[in-house]
């Protein structure tokens, strides 16, 4: 097979189009093309305003040798990479079932690895179904009636089903592909496989997540739906069992393999974790607000001129920016969701948190992101839950500023610079709901964290033009970023403690959907291979 680089095109084609193309750079016949894929695509918008879409396309055609010997720039051999998959263990496990721990991403993936090895597993989940979940949430953006175990943060699919569902990891790592060949397997669109910057948009995220659970239900496995880890046995240095809660009825159960992926929220299981032993350090997280422009500017500072060209159809623009400010201050945007909204995403009475959201077409009004500053326990305390009790007081703080009822507070750039309230929005109006309150954030956060984001505004300015535009709207406060929390581990097992196998962003070990699956499946490996050692 022929590997074809850096084709650059001004629109983007489909297979027909794309196999004439590949005919006429390889100097053949398409008649002589067997069979063509899309191996990488993205959008190259750096010489404004000349936007190009950028191919690599694997290409199987008759007498490749011949058309290899010819040194085409550009065109070389695909060497076939070493591939994942699940294990055929062909044994069934006789001793007691391994128990996972949440359903987001990391334990989901590491549920589905046991499950498709034959071990049929026990999956506690203290939250809701996604169907009731997406009931439960919408309610409380129009009323601010907040569910306690069903919310943005807990339930089937994790924080991320109410997301942009990026699909982009920093992390190296053999299982990227094959996650997303599940994702596909389950319903995605396969557009994932290949693109820079893969999404799926909650809309089709909410879908995934229930094929998957049915997957699990056909395997044999255990789903407990509304069932909180709520205390461990350990004895003699293992774990022994479990205690579960189920609305007011608790139970035990034996158990000696447990996949802890809790998320990044459940700041009562930390607590549990603590009480009960288990090794916790705090660990670097960021806080920050959402800032909120309109779509259409990012999309003209991003494309310049072809944003509103006809002749091109090009996907909603993000960014990614980061300044460093006084030394080891750090501001940088996050979650960016293209034609998305600012969301409710409180999982405690009394405390206001915001995160980002976006549907697979990505067509609202307005582009979110967090905008965030990176807090280290220098600033927060050295207790391995100072933390949690950081985010916490800022959550709190945020919630009585917005007035109560969850109302978020809120500031226009311009206001924000000149450290005075707003009274109201401008060009662009906010997403967030149950609505926001019009404040001065230099109220609600911490000096430093202010002061580091009014100095970044001015930077960020200069590299995507319109970001600092005075209608432009913050939302307090983004706290959930990351886990503040690290639950300590050895080869995947927690240190001191047999059969404990912490894993995901709650744990501290991931950092968004695909590094999550990616860890979940790391720990389900482990835990395996413990199963028959």
């Amino acid at each position: 097979m022929l590997k074809l680089s850096d084709i650059r095109l001004v629109e983007q084609l489909d297979t027909v189009g794309l196999k004439q193309v590949a005919a006429g750079v390889l100097g053949i016949g398409e008649d002589v093309i067997k069979d063509l894929r899309i191996h990488k695509l993205s959008v190259d918008a750096r010489r404004k305003p000349e936007v190009r879409f950028v191919y690599t396309l694997l290409v199987k055609a008759d007498n490749e040798r011949a058309v290899l010997n010819r040194n085409i720039p550009n065109v070389t051999a695909h060497i076939q990479t070493e591939t994942y998959g699940f294990p055929a263990i062909g044994r069934v496990n006789t001793g007691q079932p391994p128990v996972v721990v949440g359903m987001g991403p990391a334990g989901l993936f590491s549920a589905l690895y046991l499950a498709e090895a034959g071990i049929k597993c026990v999956v506690l989940e203290r939250g809701s179904p996604v169907e009731r979940r997406v009931g439960d949430v919408a309610r409380f953006w129009h009323s601010g009636r907040l569910d306690l175990s069903s919310n943005v943060q807990f339930g089937e699919g994790g924080a991320g089903t109410f997301s942009d569902g990026k699909l982009t990891t920093g992390v190296g790592d053999i299982r990227k592909r094959f996650i997303l060949e599940q994702l596909v397997r389950f319903g995605a669109p396969e557009s994932i496989l290949y693109l820079a910057k893969p999404h799926i948009g909650t809309d089709l995220l909410r879908d995934i997540v229930k094929a998957v659970r049915s997957r699990l239900f056909q395997l044999g496995c255990d789903i407990r739906f509304g069932h909180k880890l709520n205390d461990l046995d350990i004895s003699g240095g293992a774990l022994r069992g479990l205690e579960v809660r189920e609305g007011s009825y608790e139970y035990e159960m034996e158990a000696d393999k447990l996949i802890l992926a809790p998320g990044n929220s459940a700041r009562d299981t930390f607590e549990m974790l603590s009480r009960r032993g288990v090794m916790l350090t705090p660990k670097d997280f960021s806080v920050g607000v959402r800032i909120e422009h309109s779509q259409r500017s990012i999309d003209k500072s991003q494309y310049g001129g072809a944003a509103i060209s006809s002749g091109y159809k090009l996907p909603a623009a993000d960014y990614k920016l980061v300044a460093h400010i006084d030394g080891n201050r750090s501001v940088y945007t996050f979650c960016v969701c293209p034609g998305g909204q600012v969301v409710a995403a409180a999982s405690e009475k009394g405390g206001v948190v915001t995160n980002g959201m976006s549907k697979y077409a990505r067509d609202g009004e307005n582009c979110s992101g967090a905008l965030l500053v990176n807090v280290t326990p220098e600033d927060f305390g050295c207790g391995p839950l100072d933390g949690v009790e950081f985010q916490r007081n800022l959550e709190r703080a945020a919630f009585i500023s917005g007035g109560g009822a969850y109302l978020a507070p809120a500031q226009l750039v311009c206001d924000f610079l000149e450290k005075c309230a707003s009274t109201g929005c401008k060009n662009i109006t906010p997403t967030y709901q149950p609505g926001v309150k019009y404040c001065n954030l230099w109220d609600v956060l911490p000096e430093f964290v202010c002061g580091a984001i009014r100095a970044a505004l001015p930077e960020f300015e200069k590299r995507v033009e319109g970001f600092a535009d005075p209608g432009a709207v913050l939302t307090a406060v983004e706290t959930r970023s990351s886990s503040p929390v690290r639950v300590l581990r050895e080869n995947y097992e927690t240190v001191g403690i047999k059969g404990i196998f912490p894993c995901g962003e709650g744990s501290g070990y991931a950092g968004g959907i695909m590094s999550s699956a990616i860890d979940g499946i790391k720990c389900a490996e482990r835990a395996l291979s413990s199963l028959y050692s």
